[in-house]
């Protein structure tokens, strides 16, 4: 009878592991979809912007050689049009919902995507301002480990 006891522990403590494995691996999922589903609405907000738009940044100060610290680079990757696009994102993406979209699932949870653009404010700046290929697998994946159990999900799964 004693053995039969431990026999049910032992396979309710396995059924609560497993449990609690997948629970987690539900969360990293969530956590992996809202990053890939950002990148895309990141990446597609670029693209509506003209891309020979370019804004001057650096100083404007006089260097003594009298040179100026200025530069042109393309606005849709500007720092300031990145954290306006930053500002709106989640928003626009909560409002593009429907239930039955795939990018529902990710994000139900609207403060998902709102915490990947506070915790991972520069390294989506740094990105977005310089990458263009993969910067799916590059953020999510291999600089923020939102997505480190999925590095072999295609681009388009989300």
């Amino acid at each position: 009878m004693e053995k039969h006891f431990y026999i049910v522990i032992v396979c309710a403590l396995m059924s609560l592991h497993l449990l609690l494995v997948q629970g987690a691996r539900q969360g990293q999922d969530i956590k992996c979809g809202a990053c890939r589903a950002l990148v895309d609405e990141m990446e597609w907000a670029i693209s509506q912007i003209d891309p020979k738009k370019m804004i001057q940044t650096g100083s404007f100060r006089i260097n003594p050689d009298g040179s100026q610290s200025v530069r042109e680079v393309p606005f849709s990757r500007s720092e300031s049009h990145l954290l306006e696009l930053m500002e709106e994102v989640c928003e626009r993406m909560n409002d593009s919902l429907t239930p039955e979209s795939a990018l529902s699932f990710f994000m139900r949870d609207f403060s998902q995507c709102e915490t990947i653009v506070e915790q991972h404010e520069d390294e989506l700046i740094e990105f977005f301002a310089h990458e263009t290929d993969n910067v799916k697998d590059k953020l999510c994946s291999k600089r923020t480990d939102l997505c480190d159990h999925a590095l072999k999900i295609p681009h388009d799964e989300f």
